[in-house]
């Protein structure tokens, strides 16, 4: 039965990682997502339907465009792929109720910032923000409580904090993303906050041994860390919190 859910769900969460795809190629430039059609990005060439199927239509394709064989960054198939987990995992999880689709649609916005943020080193206010209210009115709608907003302006507001002491470290971005995060975590952000800046410490200790006092010029993007975060506090926020509470 859970294999029956999990595929179910994975379905359609591969071609939300399709769309995804899109959204993170275009909304950075400002472009539509509706329009043009997706094309090759080195000889401009219109895919075709059966050149779109996620996963399948890479694998048939080995990883080449059709047209120009230039080859297509394994970035496509990936954000897919895990997107088809997660929207699996939400199914998985919270089953057939309004909480998975809230859910999904959180994973799927965080797979979206972390393509911007490792690509381009940005987090769309177009993205983030709509996400982060569209989260905030459903989990209000779905379990009254102020627990949500208050998260939200909580691990912003921590957030920003860090950015104002240390502009070089934190962007705004991370800021709006934390808004994100507190409104669909509530109590749970912690987990995610301190999750997320443990996952950051690894590269920024790397950059450290590697080039000493000059990595502190050398920025990485904290929005996947953060989103990492947020996916284990997702599906695990509760159990770490009860055994981290269990040791005081």
């Amino acid at each position: 039965m859970s294999f029956t859910i999990a595929a179910v769900f994975a379905v359609p969460g591969l071609a939300v990682g399709s769309f995804l795809n899109v959204v993170a190629a275009r909304v950075p430039l400002k472009r539509s997502i509706v329009s043009p059609r997706s094309a090759c990005m080195a000889c401009g060439a219109t895919l075709a339907w059966y050149d779109n199927v996620p996963l399948v239509s890479y694998a048939l394709l080995r990883g080449r465009c059709r047209g120009c064989e230039t080859t297509i960054p394994w970035r496509y198939p990936l954000v897919e792929l895990a997107t088809g987990l997660l929207v699996a995992m939400c199914g998985l999880a919270f089953g057939l109720a309004w909480e998975t689709a809230v859910a999904a649609f959180f994973c799927a916005t965080l797979v979206a910032v972390s393509i911007t943020d490792l690509e381009r080193r940005v987090i769309p206010n177009r993205i983030v923000l709509p996400a982060a209210a569209a989260v905030l009115a459903a989990q209000t709608v779905l379990h009254p409580s102020p627990e949500w907003l208050l998260a939200g302006l909580g691990a912003s507001g921590f957030l920003l904090a860090a950015a104002l002491a240390y502009p070089a470290g934190m962007g705004m971005g991370d800021v709006k993303l934390a808004l994100l995060l507190g409104a669909m975590l509530g109590r749970l952000v912690p987990v995610a906050l301190m999750i997320g800046m443990l996952g950051a410490l690894v590269p920024a200790v790397v950059l450290l041994a590697r080039h000493g006092g000059a990595a502190r010029k050398m920025g990485i993007p904290f929005g996947p860390f953060l989103a990492l975060g947020g996916l284990i506090a997702l599906f695990a926020g509760e159990a770490i919190l009860d055994t981290y509470l269990g040791l005081l």
